[in-house]
């Protein structure tokens, strides 16, 4: 896989204030992160939040991209990533184009068919098949670049029929803001790699085979190979983004990973090798991460809220190289 230069960002969900929420994304922007990240979940602490599997998120997205933006001056914002399920397109298209004209162009537009089955059934709403949501997926993405450009409005599908009014405001990034589609299997992976800007490879599961028998350094590289197929020339332009979900800077790894294989019963050789986990000192962690951008190509590592600050010495030595 050719690559291109790391960058970094870092996904949070929670605060306490507006004045907490400020200050985090200040911090994120003056220790060199590309991006703050949001995520498009709903669900409160409860059972229907555990059942759904999706992380606790007191904020929801777009209001909290919209006060990062006003309080930073550089800082990227985005959703990690958007639900087509979850937002009426048109609506979805004409906030996204609002924040980047109002944060200067300074949106990343993340956007995905959803997977969570558990959290639409709690927040009432049907959960198609993935063949269904995946069409709606490239309808919506038809549209937001159609309303960025701010031309008239035609797009006539299954699940966007928007028409007879022009796209504003304008976006400003032209021809668009950067769009990354996230996703594991062919269909979605392969449509991102011809639509989007940013290719998200997602997690991985935890689990030493999956039902096709892979491992999960087999399983990004297949992800990674579907991405290679379907962009073509386009390849060298994309970022590849994944997160080490599990991330630990510490001169103990082997403690770090005990306690990893403990949340995953996972074996320590199968979590060292594993796309989603990071632990060990800064140096150590550098090498991983130049490593992983050889084999998968991966270019662009978002980081969870808790490690941003543990993490910034190495956004410090490896953003733009």
């Amino acid at each position: 896989m050719p690559h291109r230069p790391f960058r970094f960002a870092v996904q949070a969900t929670n605060a306490a204030s507006g004045a907490q929420w400020r200050q985090l994304a200040t911090t994120v922007e003056d220790l060199g992160y590309s991006t703050l990240l949001l995520a498009d979940h709903y669900l409160g602490p409860g059972p229907a939040q555990r059942a759904a599997h999706t992380p606790r998120q007191d904020l929801a997205p777009i209001a909290a991209m919209a006060m990062a933006a006003a309080a930073t001056t550089t800082l990227r914002v985005g959703c990690r990533v958007f639900c087509v399920d979850y937002h009426v397109p048109a609506v979805l298209a004409k906030e996204a184009a609002t924040l980047d004209l109002l944060s200067d162009g300074r949106l990343e537009f993340g956007i995905g068919a959803g997977w969570s089955e558990g959290e639409y059934r709690a927040m009432g709403l049907d959960f198609d098949r993935p063949g269904r949501r995946i069409d709606k997926l490239q309808e919506v993405v038809a549209l937001f670049k159609e309303h960025c450009a701010g031309e008239q409005l035609s797009r006539t599908g299954e699940f966007v029929n928007v028409a007879g009014y022009a796209g504003r405001p304008r976006s400003v990034q032209q021809p668009h803001p950067p769009i990354m589609i996230g996703g594991g299997r062919r269909r979605v992976l392969s449509f991102a790699a011809r639509a989007a800007d940013i290719v998200s490879i997602s997690n991985v599961p935890f689990e030493h085979r999956n039902a096709d028998g892979l491992s999960p350094a087999e399983e990004a590289m297949r992800r990674i190979g579907y991405v290679r197929d379907a962009a073509g020339a386009r390849l060298t332009d994309l970022d590849v983004e994944s997160s080490p979900y599990f991330t630990t800077v510490t001169s103990d790894p082997a403690s770090a990973l005990q306690t990893i294989s403990a949340d995953t019963g996972l074996p320590l050789p199968v979590l060292t090798d594993h796309p989603n986990v990071l632990a060990g000192p800064v140096p150590s962690i550098i090498e991983t991460l130049q490593a992983r951008r050889e084999r998968f190509g991966i270019n662009y590592v978002t980081i969870q809220q808790a490690q941003l600050e543990a993490f910034a010495p190495v956004v410090t030595a490896l953003t733009g190289r």
